[in-house]
């Protein structure tokens, strides 16, 4: 009887402890979610802006997160010809392609060409550069805050407007 009592103890307790784990792991869920609530949207009801810091040439709509305070999900456009020159980031990038063709160059590495469908992973301070061979649509996501360190020949940090100039680009100033 004592035997029978403890196993319906240990099922009770494995059941309960079941259902803890499953509740747990549902409300971090939610929690990190920022849409508990779904987000659906196509690109014309998108909002787009230039960042600061990066060239003109390039302009994002923000999907999900906020990219100044932890993980986010960037819609971005840039033109043909657009370069955004050496530089890194502190989180982890990364980059799929929608629509275009693009050049990802990592340090030290052969340039490659992204296509539709295409996929990019830059590791945190990894240095990289990215140039939009025709019109470019992509998806960015960042594992943390977003930002962007540019750096010359040396791998010395520069201000974005000296990098810019290498490029004959132009760094945005403000988000319009």
């Amino acid at each position: 009887m004592k035997k029978i009592v403890s196993m319906r103890h240990q099922v009770r307790l494995i059941i309960v402890t079941g259902c803890v784990l499953v509740l747990s792991v549902s409300s971090l869920a939610q929690a990190n979610d920022s849409t508990v609530h779904g987000v659906a949207r196509n690109m014309g009801q998108m909002t787009f802006m230039t960042v600061p810091g990066l060239p003109t040439c390039t302009q994002g709509s923000v999907q999900n997160g906020d990219p100044s305070k932890g993980p986010s999900i960037i819609f971005a456009k840039m033109a043909a010809g657009c370069i955004i020159p050496w530089h890194w980031h502190t989180p982890n990038e990364h980059l799929m392609i929608v629509s275009g063709v693009a050049s990802a160059e990592m340090k030290g590495e052969k340039p490659v060409t992204l296509r539709a469908g295409g996929f990019a992973i830059m590791p945190s301070h990894h240095i990289h550069q990215f140039r939009a061979i025709k019109d470019c649509v992509l998806y960015i996501y960042s594992d943390a805050a977003f930002d962007i360190h540019y750096v010359d020949g040396q791998e010395k940090e520069i201000p974005p407007d000296e990098a810019m100039k290498a490029v004959k680009e132009t760094a945005a100033k403000e988000m319009k």
